[in-house]
């Protein structure tokens, strides 16, 4: 995470963009009075909300842990692309 003045991501922004798509670095943008600004790239962005949805949503929440109690349990099942193909045409 990187701390940057407004005065310097000003004449700097397409660096600034460019490091925080091409290295996925968070980067607060200081103002006065601690009206800070958080940037971040859009991949970053949608993975939170999507993140956010699904903690928010106790049904979907609650299939997420089961699911990870089954992995490491070990009941997993193998298919193939051809099977999970067939599975998007039910």
């Amino acid at each position: 995470m990187l701390a940057v003045n407004f005065t310097n991501m000003r004449e700097n922004f397409k660096t600034y963009c460019d490091k925080v798509n091409d290295d996925y670095e968070t980067i607060i943008i200081t103002r006065k009075d601690n009206k800070n600004v958080v940037m971040i790239s859009q991949d970053e962005y949608n993975n939170l909300m999507e993140n956010l949805y699904i903690m928010s949503n106790k049904k979907y929440y609650d299939r997420l842990v089961e699911s990870r109690k089954q992995i490491e349990r070990g009941e997993i099942v193998k298919k193939s692309t051809e099977e999970l193909e067939g599975m998007t045409n039910e």
